[in-house]
Protein backbone atom coordinates (compact mmCIF):
# COMPACT_ATOMS: atom_id res chain seq x y z
CA UNK A 1 0.00 0.00 0.00
CA UNK A 2 1.23 3.49 -0.41
CA UNK A 3 0.09 6.33 2.06
CA UNK A 4 -0.72 10.24 1.45
CA UNK A 5 -2.43 13.11 2.83
CA UNK A 6 -5.11 14.83 2.08
CA UNK A 7 -4.36 19.01 2.50
CA UNK A 8 -7.92 19.39 4.24
CA UNK A 9 -6.20 18.16 7.36
CA UNK A 10 -3.34 20.42 7.04
CA UNK A 11 -4.58 23.31 7.11
CA UNK A 12 -1.74 25.50 9.27
CA UNK A 13 0.96 24.78 5.96
CA UNK A 14 0.98 26.61 2.82
CA UNK A 15 1.44 23.81 -0.05
CA UNK A 16 4.93 23.95 0.11
CA UNK A 17 5.54 23.20 3.77
CA UNK A 18 2.71 20.51 3.19
CA UNK A 19 4.70 18.87 0.51
CA UNK A 20 8.12 19.28 1.75
CA UNK A 21 6.86 18.49 5.33
CA UNK A 22 5.23 15.57 4.25
CA UNK A 23 8.03 13.89 2.18
CA UNK A 24 10.90 14.42 5.04
CA UNK A 25 7.96 12.25 7.21
CA UNK A 26 8.30 9.34 4.33
CA UNK A 27 4.64 10.02 3.04
CA UNK A 28 4.41 8.52 -0.48
CA UNK A 29 2.11 11.37 -1.94
CA UNK A 30 -0.15 14.18 -1.36
CA UNK A 31 -4.19 14.68 -2.47
CA UNK A 32 -4.61 18.38 -2.90
CA UNK A 33 -7.87 19.72 -1.28
CA UNK A 34 -9.30 22.40 -4.14
CA UNK A 35 -12.18 24.38 -3.55
CA UNK A 36 -13.06 28.02 -3.73
CA UNK A 37 -13.52 28.34 0.25
CA UNK A 38 -15.12 29.86 3.06
CA UNK A 39 -13.35 32.86 4.97
CA UNK A 40 -13.46 32.07 9.05
CA UNK A 41 -12.74 34.41 12.37
CA UNK A 42 -10.52 32.25 13.65
CA UNK A 43 -7.55 31.54 11.55
CA UNK A 44 -6.83 29.01 9.74
CA UNK A 45 -9.05 25.80 10.28
CA UNK A 46 -9.98 22.33 8.16
CA UNK A 47 -13.24 23.67 6.18
CA UNK A 48 -12.06 27.63 6.11
CA UNK A 49 -8.63 29.71 5.69
CA UNK A 50 -7.07 25.99 4.89
CA UNK A 51 -3.59 27.73 3.80
CA UNK A 52 -3.27 23.85 2.02
CA UNK A 53 -6.18 24.64 -0.01
CA UNK A 54 -5.91 25.37 -3.64
CA UNK A 55 -8.97 27.66 -5.20
CA UNK A 56 -10.80 26.02 -7.93
CA UNK A 57 -11.45 29.67 -9.73
CA UNK A 58 -8.67 30.00 -11.85
CA UNK A 59 -6.98 26.51 -11.17
CA UNK A 60 -5.79 26.38 -14.46
CA UNK A 61 -3.29 28.99 -13.44
CA UNK A 62 -2.01 27.27 -10.77
CA UNK A 63 -1.48 23.39 -12.29
CA UNK A 64 2.38 24.80 -13.02
CA UNK A 65 2.65 25.32 -9.52
CA UNK A 66 1.00 22.52 -8.08
CA UNK A 67 2.90 20.19 -10.26
CA UNK A 68 6.31 22.07 -9.26
CA UNK A 69 5.40 21.82 -5.91
CA UNK A 70 4.31 18.29 -5.66
CA UNK A 71 7.44 17.30 -8.05
CA UNK A 72 9.90 18.74 -6.06
CA UNK A 73 9.15 17.41 -2.88
CA UNK A 74 9.23 13.82 -4.53
CA UNK A 75 5.73 13.27 -3.95
CA UNK A 76 3.03 11.52 -6.21
CA UNK A 77 -0.78 12.28 -6.28
CA UNK A 78 -2.67 9.95 -4.81
CA UNK A 79 -5.72 11.71 -6.25
CA UNK A 80 -7.49 15.11 -6.57
CA UNK A 81 -9.82 16.63 -3.62
CA UNK A 82 -12.40 17.95 -5.04
CA UNK A 83 -15.52 19.34 -3.79
CA UNK A 84 -17.45 19.68 -7.77
CA UNK A 85 -20.98 18.38 -7.31
CA UNK A 86 -21.79 15.63 -10.37
CA UNK A 87 -24.71 17.80 -11.26
CA UNK A 88 -21.90 20.92 -12.10
CA UNK A 89 -21.02 18.97 -15.58
CA UNK A 90 -18.74 22.47 -16.59
CA UNK A 91 -17.24 22.46 -13.04
CA UNK A 92 -16.63 18.50 -13.10
CA UNK A 93 -15.22 19.18 -16.58
CA UNK A 94 -13.00 21.59 -15.47
CA UNK A 95 -11.43 19.26 -12.60
CA UNK A 96 -11.33 15.91 -14.71
CA UNK A 97 -9.36 18.01 -17.50
CA UNK A 98 -7.20 19.21 -14.40
CA UNK A 99 -6.58 16.02 -13.18
CA UNK A 100 -5.78 14.69 -16.33
CA UNK A 101 -2.75 17.75 -17.22
CA UNK A 102 -1.59 16.93 -13.39
CA UNK A 103 -1.19 13.22 -13.95
CA UNK A 104 -2.79 12.66 -11.37
CA UNK A 105 -5.30 10.10 -12.24
CA UNK A 106 -8.31 10.35 -9.88
CA UNK A 107 -10.17 12.79 -8.80
CA UNK A 108 -13.34 13.32 -5.95
CA UNK A 109 -17.03 14.57 -7.60
CA UNK A 110 -19.02 15.04 -4.93
CA UNK A 111 -22.55 13.69 -4.99
CA UNK A 112 -25.57 15.50 -3.68
CA UNK A 113 -26.69 15.79 0.28
CA UNK A 114 -29.74 14.06 0.97
CA UNK A 115 -32.83 15.98 3.32
CA UNK A 116 -33.16 18.78 1.05
CA UNK A 117 -36.78 18.33 0.05
CA UNK A 118 -36.18 16.51 -3.27
CA UNK A 119 -37.44 12.55 -3.20
CA UNK A 120 -34.36 10.15 -2.68
CA UNK A 121 -35.62 8.07 -6.02
CA UNK A 122 -35.45 11.39 -8.13
CA UNK A 123 -32.07 12.30 -6.55
CA UNK A 124 -30.42 9.48 -7.32
CA UNK A 125 -32.20 9.18 -10.68
CA UNK A 126 -30.54 12.28 -11.32
CA UNK A 127 -27.54 11.57 -10.41
CA UNK A 128 -26.80 8.57 -12.47
CA UNK A 129 -27.54 10.21 -15.12
CA UNK A 130 -24.80 12.75 -14.14
CA UNK A 131 -22.48 9.85 -13.63
CA UNK A 132 -22.51 8.40 -17.02
CA UNK A 133 -21.96 11.60 -18.58
CA UNK A 134 -18.91 12.33 -15.95
CA UNK A 135 -17.72 9.00 -17.06
CA UNK A 136 -17.99 9.56 -20.74
CA UNK A 137 -15.77 12.64 -19.95
CA UNK A 138 -13.50 10.82 -17.63
CA UNK A 139 -12.80 8.09 -20.00
CA UNK A 140 -11.98 10.79 -23.16
CA UNK A 141 -9.69 12.54 -20.61
CA UNK A 142 -8.15 8.95 -19.49
CA UNK A 143 -8.91 9.74 -15.47
CA UNK A 144 -11.16 8.38 -12.84
CA UNK A 145 -14.00 9.92 -10.91
CA UNK A 146 -14.20 8.74 -7.50
CA UNK A 147 -17.26 8.52 -5.42
CA UNK A 148 -17.09 9.01 -1.67
CA UNK A 149 -18.75 7.16 0.96
CA UNK A 150 -19.83 10.28 3.00
CA UNK A 151 -22.16 10.61 5.53
CA UNK A 152 -25.70 12.84 4.53
CA UNK A 153 -25.18 12.20 1.04
CA UNK A 154 -26.80 9.55 -1.26
CA UNK A 155 -23.67 7.18 -1.12
CA UNK A 156 -23.31 6.71 2.74
CA UNK A 157 -23.04 3.22 2.51
CA UNK A 158 -21.07 0.86 -0.10
CA UNK A 159 -24.52 -1.05 -0.86
CA UNK A 160 -25.89 2.33 -2.14
CA UNK A 161 -22.45 3.67 -3.70
CA UNK A 162 -23.43 0.32 -5.57
CA UNK A 163 -26.20 0.70 -6.54
CA UNK A 164 -25.50 4.46 -8.11
CA UNK A 165 -21.97 3.18 -9.95
CA UNK A 166 -23.10 -0.40 -11.09
CA UNK A 167 -22.94 -1.10 -15.12
CA UNK A 168 -20.67 1.87 -15.48
CA UNK A 169 -16.95 1.41 -16.33
CA UNK A 170 -15.29 0.85 -13.47
CA UNK A 171 -11.75 1.69 -15.29
CA UNK A 172 -13.16 5.42 -15.15
CA UNK A 173 -15.31 5.61 -12.21
CA UNK A 174 -14.73 4.08 -8.54
CA UNK A 175 -15.46 4.35 -5.22
CA UNK A 176 -13.79 5.90 -1.86
CA UNK A 177 -14.47 3.91 1.16
CA UNK A 178 -13.87 5.87 3.96
CA UNK A 179 -13.80 3.91 7.35
CA UNK A 180 -14.10 7.38 9.52
CA UNK A 181 -17.06 8.77 7.55
CA UNK A 182 -18.76 5.25 7.98
CA UNK A 183 -18.75 5.58 12.22
CA UNK A 184 -21.69 8.55 11.25
CA UNK A 185 -23.60 6.85 8.59
CA UNK A 186 -23.13 3.79 6.69
CA UNK A 187 -21.19 1.35 8.48
CA UNK A 188 -21.51 -2.19 7.01
CA UNK A 189 -19.81 -5.49 7.45
CA UNK A 190 -16.47 -4.04 6.31
CA UNK A 191 -15.38 -6.90 5.01
CA UNK A 192 -18.71 -7.76 3.05
CA UNK A 193 -18.85 -4.14 1.74
CA UNK A 194 -15.22 -4.29 -0.01
CA UNK A 195 -15.82 -7.49 -1.44
CA UNK A 196 -19.01 -5.83 -2.54
CA UNK A 197 -17.27 -2.75 -4.30
CA UNK A 198 -15.41 -5.75 -6.09
CA UNK A 199 -13.75 -3.73 -9.02
CA UNK A 200 -15.29 -0.43 -8.02
CA UNK A 201 -12.94 -0.11 -5.10
CA UNK A 202 -10.84 2.84 -6.34
CA UNK A 203 -9.44 4.42 -3.17
CA UNK A 204 -9.12 4.82 0.73
CA UNK A 205 -9.59 7.35 2.85
CA UNK A 206 -8.57 7.05 6.48
CA UNK A 207 -9.87 9.13 9.45
CA UNK A 208 -11.44 7.82 12.84
CA UNK A 209 -14.72 9.32 14.49
CA UNK A 210 -16.49 8.74 18.11
CA UNK A 211 -19.76 9.38 19.14
CA UNK A 212 -20.32 11.10 22.67
CA UNK A 213 -23.30 12.30 24.47
CA UNK A 214 -24.02 16.38 24.52
CA UNK A 215 -25.46 16.71 27.28
CA UNK A 216 -28.51 17.49 26.65
CA UNK A 217 -31.96 16.03 26.06
CA UNK A 218 -34.84 15.52 23.89
CA UNK A 219 -38.35 16.60 24.81
CA UNK A 220 -39.21 12.86 25.49
CA UNK A 221 -36.08 12.58 27.72
CA UNK A 222 -33.68 10.84 25.27
CA UNK A 223 -30.23 11.64 24.99
CA UNK A 224 -29.11 13.43 22.46
CA UNK A 225 -25.38 12.51 20.56
CA UNK A 226 -23.10 13.97 18.21
CA UNK A 227 -19.97 12.87 16.75
CA UNK A 228 -16.71 14.14 17.36
CA UNK A 229 -13.38 13.46 15.07
CA UNK A 230 -10.78 11.42 17.13
CA UNK A 231 -7.01 10.00 16.61
CA UNK A 232 -6.50 6.58 14.18
CA UNK A 233 -6.14 4.74 17.59
CA UNK A 234 -9.03 5.87 19.83
CA UNK A 235 -11.71 6.27 17.48
CA UNK A 236 -14.61 3.65 17.25
CA UNK A 237 -13.65 2.01 14.41
CA UNK A 238 -10.43 -0.53 14.69
CA UNK A 239 -7.97 0.65 11.90
CA UNK A 240 -5.91 -2.26 12.42
CA UNK A 241 -9.18 -4.59 11.71
CA UNK A 242 -9.81 -2.07 8.87
CA UNK A 243 -6.39 -3.06 7.35
CA UNK A 244 -7.10 -7.04 7.89
CA UNK A 245 -10.13 -6.81 5.58
CA UNK A 246 -7.65 -4.60 3.08
CA UNK A 247 -5.57 -7.35 2.96
CA UNK A 248 -8.02 -10.15 2.69
CA UNK A 249 -9.47 -8.54 -0.59
CA UNK A 250 -6.34 -7.76 -2.14
CA UNK A 251 -5.87 -3.84 -1.76
CA UNK A 252 -2.49 -2.78 -2.33
CA UNK A 253 -3.69 0.68 -3.64
CA UNK A 254 -3.58 4.10 -2.24
CA UNK A 255 -4.45 4.90 1.32
CA UNK A 256 -5.22 8.61 2.15
CA UNK A 257 -5.36 9.99 5.90
CA UNK A 258 -7.54 12.62 6.59
CA UNK A 259 -6.84 13.07 10.21
CA UNK A 260 -9.30 16.11 11.96
CA UNK A 261 -8.16 15.03 15.55
CA UNK A 262 -6.20 17.97 17.22
CA UNK A 263 -5.26 15.65 20.37
CA UNK A 264 -1.52 16.26 18.77
CA UNK A 265 0.20 19.18 17.01
CA UNK A 266 -0.16 19.15 13.15
CA UNK A 267 3.63 17.95 11.88
CA UNK A 268 3.26 15.64 15.42
CA UNK A 269 -0.24 13.97 13.66
CA UNK A 270 1.07 13.37 10.70
CA UNK A 271 4.13 11.60 11.81
CA UNK A 272 2.21 9.52 14.01
CA UNK A 273 -0.55 8.37 11.84
CA UNK A 274 2.58 7.24 9.50
CA UNK A 275 4.44 5.68 12.21
CA UNK A 276 0.85 3.64 12.87
CA UNK A 277 0.00 2.64 9.75
CA UNK A 278 3.21 1.30 8.74
CA UNK A 279 3.45 -0.55 11.68
CA UNK A 280 0.11 -1.92 10.80
CA UNK A 281 1.32 -2.73 7.39
CA UNK A 282 4.78 -4.04 8.49
CA UNK A 283 5.44 -7.72 7.57
CA UNK A 284 5.16 -10.58 10.22
CA UNK A 285 8.41 -11.87 11.45
CA UNK A 286 8.60 -15.28 11.39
Amino acid sequence: MKFSVFTASTPEWTPSEAASTLAAQGWDGIEWRIIDQASGPDGPGFWADNRATWPFTGLEDSLGEIARITAEAGLAYSGIGGYQLAADHDEVLAMLRATATLGARRVRVTMPRTRTGEPYPQLFDRTRADLEWVVDRASELGVKALVELHHTTITASASAALRLVDGLDPDHIGVIHDLGNLVIEGQEDTLAALQMLGPYLAHVHVKNARWVPTGDVRPDGSTIWEHEWAPLRSGQASVAAYFDDLRAVGYDGWVTVEDFSTDLPLEARTADDLAYLRSLTAPVSA
